[in-house]
């Protein structure tokens, strides 16, 4: 990287590669973090980007039509259950899975090697492949590499994933583990000699090992030498302690190649892909903030509101104050409330909206960050809104110091401004400021449920003060979702 003051390398400076179905060119770098343009059969992508994930090829509660308005470029499909229900040859026939479901953009689908995890109960594993018992019908399917290919060849995604041997990361067979990853780099070699549509498609290969830092290294090495069009890190986020997380992300991205794109497999909570991010990621993917809406959850610059929270009954507000999405624009959290509370599809399909638009928001604050070199104090910032108390895991503690980021000084600074807005929400509990902004809201158009008065005043307050206290527990739990 440049010095500070100096001119930002020339394009044909940065890392970039080219393959048949895929180019990839870094833009800017800031640090380990870059933003690139990565340009797929259907479409082209700007990345650090966040992807949705629709198991059976559609998101639970959008459209596809809402889902371009809301900017998302890739969405996943599951080829597990896609094969079970309705079958890769009906959607082949339908002319594929951008036809089957009206989506003009990039696709993605998983080879099935995570259910290995998820569905490990109906599931036996050996060097021929995977065979499953359907959760569905009980009937079984082997899932061999091959298979798995010509299953996603069927399908037509524009990126498809070799088939791994995947095993929890919170398992404590190490003879396992290393069984695991050089079957992954047997298996990579499989899915390569059944790739039909290599023009057409692009395999990521899929690093395993576990926490593990010397079978990850082997991992690495193997699939490096294949030289597939992109790589993704698996095995994570599946309830490993975050340091260990963080540790495993920042190896695997150190040793994958420069100019192809990076994708962390099952990432999906914000401050983990800010993290990730600094530390040179480039994809996720993640059911958590479709998931965590139909349980009420929306997601916020400062953590997550639990709208089901009765403190939220007389909270006039919009979700997200700086989100220009529809349901900000139009709704209040007094009015989802009991939406949520009562656990309506309305709410859910609502708040899934906003969770959608806040990620695919903070995607595109990541890029510009990186783009302007500005990233470091954008990380800052973010952990400083997570963190308002100062008490910052020492997860992001590591994963900013691998990155080259330092948060010194951010508690101490962090608990001034703490302070200051426990002084500032005193004095708006009398109703002034917030009974201000709530009336602003009002007048501003067409907010459902809006009114003012200060007891509506000390109702925000006292949400602000619920969806703050919320994030640190939030941040630490395992996100392995997708």
């Amino acid at each position: 990287m440049a010095g500070a003051g100096a001119p930002p390398p020339a394009l044909g400076d940065l890392p970039s590669s080219s393959s048949p179905a895929l180019k990839f060119q870094v833009l800017a770098q800031c640090g380990r973090a870059r933003a690139s343009r990565m340009t797929l059969p259907h479409y082209v992508c700007e990345t650090p980007m966040f992807m949705p994930v629709g198991t059976q090829g559609s998101v639970k509660g959008l459209t596809s039509g809402q889902l371009e308005d809301l900017g998302c470029q890739v969405i996943l499909g599951n080829t597990y259950h896609l094969e079970n229900r309705p079958g890769s040859e009906l959607v082949a026939e339908m002319g594929g899975l951008h036809s089957f479901i009206n989506w003009p953009r990039g696709m993605l689908t998983d080879s099935g090697g995570f259910q290995m995890v998820s569905l490990l109960h109906l599931a036996d594993i050996s060097e021929e492949g995977v065979t499953f018992q359907s959760p569905t019908d009980g009937k079984r399917m082997l899932l061999t590499p091959e298979h798995s290919i010509q299953v996603q060849n069927r399908l037509g995604a524009d990126i498809i994933m070799a088939l791994d041997d995947v095993v929890p990361s919170t398992a404590a067979d190490a003879a396992r583990f290393e069984e695991a990853t050089h079957r992954t780099t047997r298996w990579i070699d499989r899915c390569i000699a059944a790739h039909g549509r290599p023009h057409e498609q692009n395999l990521f290969a899929i690093v395993q090992g576990g926490l593990d830092e010397r079978l990850r290294e082997i991992s690495l090495k193997g699939l490096v030498e294949r030289d597939t069009p992109g790589y993704a890190i698996g095995g994570l986020a599946g309830g490993e302690d975050k340091r260990s997380f963080v540790k495993v992300v920042s190896q695997c991205t150190a040793g994958l190649p420069a100019g192809k794109p990076r994708y962390v497999m099952g990432i999906g909570y914000p401050l983990d892909i800010v993290i990730c991010s600094a530390l040179g990621a480039d994809m996720y993917d993640s059911v958590y903030p479709t998931r965590t809406a139909r349980f009420g959850v929306a997601l916020v610059p400062d953590g997550v509101l639990k709208l089901k929270n009765s403190a939220y009954a007389r909270d006039y507000r919009p979700l997200d104050e700086e989100c220009g999405c529809m349901v900000c624009r139009r709704y209040t959290r007094a009015f989802l409330h009991p939406l949520a509370a009562k656990g309506l599809a309305f709410a859910a399909n609502l708040i899934t909206y906003h969770n959608i638009a806040y990620m695919m928001r903070l995607s595109a604050q990541i890029r510009q960050a990186i783009k302007e070199g500005r990233y470091p104090e954008f990380v800052r910032q973010f952990v400083a809104r997570q963190f308002p108390k100062g008490d910052i895991p020492d997860w992001v503690r590591d994963g900013c110091q691998l990155a080259g980021i330092s948060l010194d000084g951010l508690a101490a600074a962090t608990g001034v401004a703490t302070a200051a807005a426990g002084a500032a929400g005193g004095q708006a509990q009398g109703g002034g400021a917030a009974a201000a902004a709530a009336a602003a809201h009002r007048d501003s158009g067409g907010v459902a449920g809006v009114a003012g008065g200060s007891e509506a005043a000390a109702a925000a307050v006292g949400a602000a003060a619920g969806a703050s206290s919320t994030i640190a527990a939030e941040q630490q739990q395992p996100d392995r979702q997708g």
